[in-house]
């Protein structure tokens, strides 16, 4: 078993992130994936000369494949990159069959990536993404050439206090009596208390983004499935904590063969800080980066260190 941590980047010197929500970035293209049972939305780059070994981003719990613009132009040079909104969220509609537990949403990622016939993709993973992206990287080391999970939903015995509200939606009726006492809440209100939950800084999104952020904060309320994806797949987040055997995400981790970078941020209210050094332990072969100032969503904060970790993962272990 291998575990390094990464020199520590001097994060304060970083630039300050551009967060924006626009529906397609600067060189972004949205595409519908129709499968049995299930029509998907697809963000792609077109990389800068083909042959690019293939990359899949996969969003967390509430997110979309939005939350990858940022990171994904950063490595148009080495990656031919594509980012997908789970069913349920983004522009994608719910599954047919109903199902947001982490298998089903493992299930979908795989289906696409079987449809799509590239061959191994470089695997990213946020939060519930994350622990998707494990589970297919455990069952499907076939699909996926490196993994890299940033603050990944990995079971905790001791759950942080301010992730406790997000695990509450996991309750039958806690959704609809939310729904019920926030009703009077503006868009605004809402994406305040999202940004300050998941980011370190909220101080570091521009103007634009959170203008961005609202319009879309607007958009998803409006859908009539809005509220059930969100409980459905929190749910199957604390169903998954609970799992034993082989399905635990724990022993799944344990699996997984290809090299792995994790990203955790200090100031993190959704995935605690201290799980950082046991998913080190747990991936064979991975490398940690610490992200101190860093919230849930380091991809969004700090693209250029990730994408700097990223470059020296891949050349470390000498895959392309």
């Amino acid at each position: 078993m291998s575990s390094t941590e990464l020199p520590g980047f001097s994060v304060a010197a970083a630039p300050v992130p551009r967060v924006s929500t626009v529906r397609a970035a600067e060189g972004e293209k949205l595409r519908s994936v129709t499968l049995p049972g299930l029509t998907l939305n697809v963000r792609s780059r077109s990389p800068v000369r083909t042959g690019l070994p293939p990359a899949l981003y996969v969003h967390g719990l509430g997110g979309s494949s939005q939350n990858w613009s940022a990171l994904m132009p950063l490595l148009d040079d080495c990656l031919d990159s594509e980012a997908v909104d789970l069913p349920g969220f983004g522009d994608s509609p719910p599954p047919d069959d109903g199902n947001y537990s982490i298998t089903g949403h493992a299930r979908v990622v795989i289906r696409l990536l079987d449809a799509g016939g590239h061959g191994p993709v470089h695997l990213f993973g946020n939060s519930l993404g994350g622990a998707v992206a494990t589970r297919v990287a455990a069952v499907r080391p076939d699909l996926v050439r490196t993994l890299t999970l940033v603050s990944p939903a990995l079971p905790e015995i001791r759950v942080q206090r301010t992730a406790v509200p997000t695990a509450l939606l996991a309750l039958p009726g806690v959704a609809s009596l939310f729904a019920r006492l926030s009703k009077d809440w503006t868009p605004e209100q809402r994406t305040q208390g999202v940004m300050g939950l998941c980011y370190g800084d909220p101080s570091m999104i521009t103007p634009e983004g959170f203008e961005h952020a609202v319009e879309e904060m607007k958009r998803r309320l409006e859908l009539p499935y809005f509220w059930d994806a969100m409980t459905r797949s929190a749910r199957g987040i604390v169903d998954a904590y609970t799992l034993g055997g082989q399905h635990n995400l724990w022993r799944q981790a344990e699996r997984v063969l290809v090299p792995t970078l994790l990203v955790y941020g200090g100031r993190d209210q959704l995935v605690s800080y201290r799980m950082a050094r046991r998913a080190a332990a747990a991936f064979r072969d991975s490398r940690l980066l610490t992200l101190p100032d860093a919230g849930h969503v380091a991809m969004m904060e700090y693209p250029e260190t990730i994408a700097r970790a990223f470059r020296e993962l891949v050349n470390d272990c000498g895959r392309s």
